[in-house]
């Protein structure tokens, strides 16, 4: 065997273990796991005492945990509330948010201030619905019409920065007419394999054998789930496309065909959800921190200035839009929306880290980038959550237009 130490990963998986029980301990402390396991990152890695490194075992599960985190924020993707009158409001959304952010973004080129701006563009215009989604659930408002027009916003706001960000910045092919073959064959591919799973559920005797080793030792859907996610991102590489868009299509098309999950095996997104969240993907997290460039962001204060320059953008550029919701949900409720929908990390850490990987984005700019998710998670939220309380006590404003079709 290679001789290969594992005292850096030994050190990230401790800090994985560690966060959640210190936030348990601290109940008071309203801080997302997330932000706490990159600010440890930080601390410890080298800018901070240097007791880790991103040697290979902690890049090889990093990677892993960031395919992960795509795959399940594909399954969130739940494609029944995405119809009618609010898949239209939630695609106009992110549309007035794209062209905000060109705005903005061009703005700060012509300035002077930063190179790529179709990527910082991108990555501005994203939403992390797998934050804001279980805020909304503890609030008890994921049902509410502003709860319907946050996740709906998010899930296309996730799903469009992603194809965006494979087709604009895509490793093999130059020019649009390339990349837009390499995504409509990965596309092809995708529906082929969701048409044979599906196939492949519908037969009895292929249904049953599932169901008899899902529960057993094999784990065979579980099993299978990985078999999916890997699949899915050798083949958007070998397409020279990203390892989000594999990993994120192998979630969505899962979503889609397992459409009697909740009857025959309840447990499989709970089982997907422990080897995620339990280890993978806050592996993913505590490396983000580990390479993140503290030096390069204090190097200068013209960097320092990019961090409030970046917040703001993220209200302008995701919450303007949501102001839109005001005659629907009043105009308190449009304002919780513009906080949750301006919050933003996961994307924007792995967006920002493919920007450097390509030499698209100097270190300082990427992070600057982080920095600005960082304090969105923190302050957005928390600021949404005040205004919900304060209006505890009155009804919720009705919705003015069916949300979801007829059904809703």
């Amino acid at each position: 065997m290679p001789d290969v130490s594992f005292s850096s990963l030994a050190i990230v998986v401790a800090v994985a273990f560690s966060v959640p029980l210190f936030l348990g301990l601290a109940p008071a402390l309203r801080l997302p796991a997330v932000v706490l396991e990159i600010l440890l990152g930080i601390a410890l890695g080298p800018s901070g005492l240097r007791w880790a490194t991103p040697d290979l075992p902690v890049q090889v599960l990093a990677l892993i945990g960031v395919a992960f985190n795509l795959l399940l924020a594909g399954l969130d993707i739940d494609v029944d509330r995405l119809k009618g009158r609010l898949l239209e409001v939630a695609v106009l959304n992110f549309l007035l948010s794209f062209a905000l952010a060109l705005l903005f973004v061009y703005g700060l080129k012509t300035a002077g201030l930063v190179a790529a701006p179709l990527l910082i563009a991108i990555i501005l215009s994203a939403t992390s619905l797998g934050i804001i989604a279980p805020i909304l659930k503890d609030a008890g408002q994921s049902a509410s019409a502003s709860g319907q027009l946050v996740l709906a916003s998010a899930s296309i706001a996730d799903f469009g920065t992603i194809i965006l960000l494979s087709l604009f910045f895509s490793r093999e092919a130059t020019t649009i007419g390339a990349k837009l073959v390499l995504v409509g064959t990965f596309v092809l591919l995708t529906l082929a394999a969701g048409l044979a799973i599906v196939r492949a559920e519908r037969s009895m005797r292929f249904s049953a054998l599932l169901q008899r080793l899902q529960d057993t030792t094999a784990q065979i859907r579980v099993r299978g789930a990985f078999l999916l996610l890997i699949a899915f991102v050798a083949m958007a590489r070998r397409l020279g496309l990203e390892v989000v868009f594999g990993a994120f299509t192998a979630g969505a098309i899962l979503r889609l065909v397992d459409r009697d999950e909740m009857l025959t095996h309840p447990n499989f997104r709970l089982k997907l959800e422990a080897a995620g969240f339990g280890f993978f993907i806050p592996v993913f997290f505590v490396a983000s921190g580990i390479t993140f460039n503290l030096r390069a962001l204090f190097a200068s204060a013209s960097t320092l200035a990019l961090i409030p320059l970046f917040l703001a953008a993220l209200l302008l550029v995701r919450g303007l839009p949501a102001l839109a919701y005001r005659p629907v949900i009043g105009g308190r409720r449009a304002v919780v929306a513009a906080l949750l929908q301006a919050t933003s990390l996961p994307f924007i850490v792995v967006a920002s880290q493919i920007g450097l990987d390509l030499g698209l984005l100097r270190p300082a700019t990427g992070a600057a980038l982080v920095a600005a998710g960082l304090l969105s998670v923190l302050l957005f939220p928390m600021g949404a959550l005040v205004l919900l309380r304060h209006e505890a006590v009155a009804a919720p404003a009705p919705a003015r237009f069916p949300l979801a079709g007829p059904e809703a």
